[in-house]
């Protein structure tokens, strides 16, 4: 980044024009380019709820950063006929509906078993472990199972989230009082 920046350092002159040619200014009239991150994944030594959401998240900003600046950019060279190489990117969409995806997605799961009475993180364990298990990108073996955990291979690696709290954070009930003062 220091290297670019350097190469992109403006002089002022008495006719330049902050911005002049697209270029950020600087108060002393330097041309800048800043990184930011913007894919806060989340692997810790104990992931739950929170990281599988954040993560999801991350995941989808993951797919629209491909397919807006990879791959819009290598169909508009082809349209244009500019010579490039051919960037190759994993597409993450697998990960997106082992997560989300109607009828099987970890959070569709999730939300049917906060809908049945009496269900328990336990219960809702063993329904993924049933659903999920053989699908490309999730893992439960022996262990996981044993200490109610699973595994997604996200494009970031492989997180293990340990299913203890899922139901009770997902239901995110208000309290009775809440409710009827908002009914009244």
């Amino acid at each position: 980044v220091r290297s670019i920046n350097a190469s992109i350092t403006v002089k002022k002159t008495a006719t330049s024009k902050p911005g002049a040619g697209g270029r950020a200014l600087t108060d002393k009239g330097n041309a800048v380019i800043g990184v930011l991150d913007i894919f806060g994944f989340e692997s810790f030594k104990v992931n739950s709820f929170e990281q599988l959401c954040i993560n999801y998240c991350n995941e989808a900003l993951q797919q629209q950063f491909n397919l807006f600046v990879l791959k819009n950019e290598q169909d508009e060279y082809e349209r244009e006929g500019i010579k490039w190489s051919f960037i190759s990117f994993p597409d993450n969409q697998d990960v997106l509906d082992l997560i989300w995806k109607k009828g099987f997605g970890i959070l569709n799961i999730l939300d049917d078993q906060c809908r049945a009475p009496g269900t328990t993180d336990k219960t809702f364990a063993n329904d993924i472990y049933q659903k999920l298990t053989g699908k490309p990108r999730f893992e439960a073996n022996f262990r996981q199972v044993g200490a109610r955990q699973f595994g997604v291979f996200h494009y970031a690696g492989l997180v293990e989230y340990d299913t203890d709290g899922f139901v009770e954070k997902n239901r995110d009930e208000l309290p009775r009082e809440a409710t009827e003062l908002l009914l009244s």
